[in-house]
């Protein structure tokens, strides 16, 4: 299998895994009451939407073959990017929808936590 194939489906499994993670705090924080699942999942999304742009966009730079320096800055944009998109994701779900803070934070540092995780547990099992 290509390094480049692999690439992909650890990517893929990691926001798959992100998901079923928002997914399970959602439901779990259903049980104090449906603003609290619905913060949750805004936390979590805060996390996983701008990953999965984040994703498309490395994926569709892999197609071509940019010189070493395109590669840098094109990976430190899609970082500024992901930022700015959780900052503004976190001010729309704090500010406007005024979701609980509680729900959303925690399902927020869990997702962060997996995208710190399971890439090294997924590698370890492939």
């Amino acid at each position: 299998m290509s390094a480049s194939r692999l690439n992909g489906n650890v990517a893929r499994k990691l926001l798959i895994i992100q998901l079923l993670t928002i997914i399970v705090a959602g439901l779990l924080f259903c049980l104090n009451g449906p603003f609290w699942g619905a913060s949750a999942v805004f936390g979590g999304l805060a996390v996983w939407l701008p990953n999965v742009v984040f994703m498309f966009f490395a994926w569709r730079h892999k197609a071509h073959s940019p010189t070493a320096g395109r590669i840098a800055w094109s990976f430190a944009l899609g970082e500024a990017a992901k930022v700015v998109a959780t900052f503004s994701l976190l001010v729309v779900a704090l500010a406007y929808v005024k979701a609980v803070f509680l729900p959303l934070i925690v399902t927020w540092i869990s997702a962060l936590v997996v995208q710190m995780l399971a890439p090294a547990v997924i590698n370890n099992k492939g």
